[in-house]
Order: structure tokens, then sequence, then C-alpha cells
């Protein structure tokens, strides 16, 4: 599958909710996401632009590789992703073919679908809780992308190509 999203920095996280509430897009999730990032040692998937994940998010685990198309306009990542039963056991799988988990993640996510569109308000806590929240919005096309972009307000030159790494990055500044 392929993945192509925006992200827009700095929200007021209310009037967000209610641009897009009233698109008519529903609530899909609201609670904790836990993502442990891995490589190997020599740092290959980073290397060839490529980022595996563990992630638990509520009671749903998920392995997923990303492997990046683009960062022109918006994000695009080929995206192969699978549930897994057991997080702990998947960790020690991951451990034990070599992979090192090099960063830990934890956020409030608030999610929102309105049919083919995904809106992901996020909230990092820990170390990364100063960083304000902000949105991400995933379509299936650069062109819907954009027009869901102007439609809760924000223009084009809002929306940010970037990854979790971008965001935390940036703010590390």
């Amino acid at each position: 599958m392929q993945e192509i999203e925006v992200k827009i920095l700095d929200i007021d996280k209310d009037n967000i909710i209610k641009k897009i509430e009233s698109l008519g897009a529903v609530k899909i999730f609201d609670g904790l996401v836990e993502t442990a990032y891995f490589d190997t040692p020599d740092k290959k998937l980073c290397k060839d632009h490529k980022t595996l994940r563990l992630r638990k998010r509520g009671t749903l685990y998920e392995l997923t590789l990303k492997e990046k198309v683009s960062k022109a306009e918006a994000k695009i990542m080929n995206e192969y992703e699978v549930t897994v039963e057991n997080y702990e056991v998947m960790m020690s799988v991951l451990n034990g073919l070599g992979f090192q988990q090099y960063l830990s993640l934890s956020k409030h996510r608030l999610s929102y679908s309105l049919n083919d569109i995904h809106f992901e308000i996020d909230k990092y806590n820990g170390k990364y809780k100063d960083i304000p929240p902000f949105l991400e919005i995933e379509a299936p096309s650069i062109d819907a992308l954009k027009t869901y972009v102007l439609k809760i307000g924000f223009s084009w030159s809002d929306a940010k190509p970037w990854s979790s790494k971008d965001v935390l990055s940036h703010y590390s500044k």
C-alpha cells in the first residue's frame, strides 16, 4: 500500500477538531500510541530510506516497514503492515534477528476518518512533551491532500512532507 501524507505543525487542536467534524469526519480512535523504531547496527535501513517500527495503538499491535518513494510535495512511502498478536514476542523476534531499537515514542492520538481521508491529531508525551500538537492528513493522492488542507483552513505551504523524525528534528533546533 502507498501512504501519501503531510503534517501541519503547531495547531489549535480544538479548532481543528471542529473543522474536521464539520466536514463529516468520524472519530475512530482516541488514545495512547507507543512506537519502537528498529534498525540494524550499521543503520542499513536508515541508509536505504526505510523505517521499521513496532507500534501499540490501544489494543492493536502492528509491525510496519516503510520505504521512501518521495518527499517532494508530500511524504510518499510504500507501506507494508501486519497486525501482530503479541508485542513483547515481536520485540524478541526483532532483537533475535539482529535489529536494535534506536527510538521510542509515546503520543496521544486522536484519529478521524472521512471516506478515504484520514486525520490524525498527535501530541507527544515524555521527553518530547513540549512539542506542540500537530495534524497529519493522509489521502489517496496529492490532489486530495491539497483539497483537504485548504478545506480545514490552511495553505499548501503549511503542509510539511515530514516523517516523525523530521518533526523531532525541527523542534530540537
